[in-house]
């Protein structure tokens, strides 16, 4: 158990803990999201004592971590970090990056932690690249390469700094698949991450940071779908909801594109529902609306509903009363009513008298 009280670390220019208090429990599984530059990692950090606190006292299982004389280097090989960069001793091998701590660290035979090692290897899939260096990896093999090498101390518990935020996103499921399968372990794991449907499913409990502390502490059912505070609801609220405004006939569709597809992949849309969100952008508003509006104001929303896997797009734009469905570009319109599951379009009376309501 890991109990945090009146945790403080303060920079010379900023204060990112000012009083955190928490407990944390053998075999919990804690997501911690939110905003930038509020302490996130900073607070896994303390855990460990890579920060040393300003003020508060840590105890892992009764012991007092931040007291003077501390033996830090025992506590960390029960506490093992998988950090956004992976730090992997390039002039080795990869078996030999895992079998480095257990043989200088725990005084392990080379022949044991070789043993260890491999079928660590194995439980994230990569015994076979057991012989080559960390060069001749991908970024998400690399990482999987770093889990094992925390694995190898045989650590209670498991600190995960931003683990994907360095991979590109084809490589991210990888990581979260070994991620996920060790949640089910029964050891303790404390994971920093932007991935808001990787950490609703991974967690029991899911801490939100915010104004120098935990802001809110829940289960992820909580969180992320009946968060109480309003820091928290507003964070939630913003992950998704989507909008873009449209208002420049040189508007950069490509990149809304891009947008739309990171949109999706925080929130865990899937591929489909987002190739259709991207359809209803570059049919209704690039084929059907641009061409008719002098001078175009265009407001896309797009809210998921995670409960449901449905998302809901309004799109509202000025000029006179205009329904898509009126449109000279049959072919356009076919596509956008292939790609959606409803579409009603009505005239609000407003700047942006128009209103399509959409559902994907």
């Amino acid at each position: 158990m890991i109990e945090v009280k009146n945790l403080r670390k303060e920079y010379e220019n900023i204060t990112p803990l000012k009083d955190v208090t928490t407990t944390i429990h053998d075999g919990d599984v804690i997501a911690i999201i939110g905003p930038s530059g509020t302490g996130k990692s900073t607070f896994l950090r303390c855990l460990n004592m890579l920060e040393q606190p300003t003020g508060g006292q840590i105890f892992i299982n009764g012991e007092e971590i931040t007291a003077k004389g501390c033996d830090i280097s025992r506590i960390r090989r029960k506490m093992g970090m998988v950090f956004q960069s992976f730090n992997l001793f390039g002039h080795m091998t990869i078996i030999e990056n895992v079998m480095y701590a257990p043989v200088k660290r725990l005084g392990m035979s080379r022949q044991e932690a070789y043993d260890k090692g491999m079928q660590l290897l194995k439980t994230v899939g990569l015994a076979q690249k057991a012989m080559n260096y960390p060069d001749e990896l991908s970024g998400g093999q690399k990482q999987r390469v770093a889990i094992a090498r925390a694995l190898a101390m045989d650590p209670d518990t498991l600190l995960f700094d931003e683990p994907t935020s360095a991979l590109d996103p084809t490589m991210v499921g990888e990581v979260q698949s070994v991620i996920r399968d060790l949640s089910k372990s029964g050891k303790t794991m404390i994971i920093v991450t932007h991935e808001m449907e990787f950490a609703r499913q991974i967690s029991n409990r899911v801490f939100f940071m915010d104004e120098g502390g935990i802001y809110e502490d829940g289960t992820p059912e909580e969180i992320f779908e009946n968060p109480k505070k309003e820091n928290t609801i507003r964070f939630i609220r913003k992950l998704k909801v989507l909008t873009l405004s449209i208002d420049d006939r040189n508007y950069d569709f490509p990149d809304a594109n891009n947008v739309i597809e990171n949109y999706c992949y925080k929130n865990g849309i899937s591929k489909t529902a987002c190739l259709r969100l991207q359809a209803v952008v570059e049919e209704l508003c690039q084929h059907i609306l641009m061409p008719v509006l002098e001078d175009p104001h265009i407001l896309v929303t797009a809210e998921y509903a995670s409960s449901t896997g449905e998302t809901d797009v309004s799109v509202q734009y000025n000029g006179k009363p205009f329904d898509p469905a009126k449109t000279e570009d049959e072919l356009a319109y076919s596509f956008l009513k292939a790609n959606v599951g409803s579409l009603h379009y009505e005239e609000t009376g407003e700047a942006l008298n128009n209103l399509v309501k959409i559902t994907l």
